[in-house]
């Protein structure tokens, strides 16, 4: 497989999963651009890989984590732009809500911890991918995700 036949296969999948991490789709489409240069910087390491979408999942995984530690994230805004992979409801205004406020709450953990909560519940990995990607051990990717939701949780509460 070349570079360009695994970009335009997985590039939609890198992006939606970018945007659940971030928030922000103009921010995911950066975060997406910047691992994408380093993947093909680097495509052979990558194309020898067991699984090269999955090195490439723990690149913009980590890129995230790393990305100008913590002056990014006081930047993003969270914004209610239209998910297409998502089926249209009959209150398309509640939709909205619902989703701005999962980004929202999304955006208060951690990196780690959220970056736990999308690999689980967006891209439905079971522990041990998530370790992997991450680069921890299992029982911590267990404990992250506990702690994450805990915290959110605690905000359902306060929101109820």
């Amino acid at each position: 497989m070349t570079y360009e036949e695994f970009a335009d296969a997985r590039l939609g999948a890198l992006l939606r999963y970018a945007v659940m991490l971030t928030g922000d789709p103009h921010q995911a489409q950066d975060l997406v651009q910047d691992t994408m240069v380093r993947v093909q910087l680097h495509w052979r390491r990558v194309a020898r890989s067991d699984a090269p979408e999955r090195y490439v999942r723990r690149m913009l995984t980590n890129q995230f984590i790393d990305w100008r530690r913590g002056s990014w994230a006081r930047r993003v805004l969270l914004r209610g732009d239209v998910d297409d992979s998502v089926p249209a409801s009959a209150d398309h205004a509640q939709s909205a809500v619902d989703r701005d406020q999962v980004r929202s709450w999304l955006s208060r953990l951690p990196r780690r911890q959220r970056a736990a909560l999308v690999l689980r519940y967006y891209e439905d990995l079971p522990d041990g991918e998530i370790a992997e990607i991450l680069g921890c051990a299992v029982g911590t990717v267990r404990s992250s995700i506990s702690r994450a939701l805990a915290t959110l949780r605690a905000e359902l509460v306060e929101v109820s």
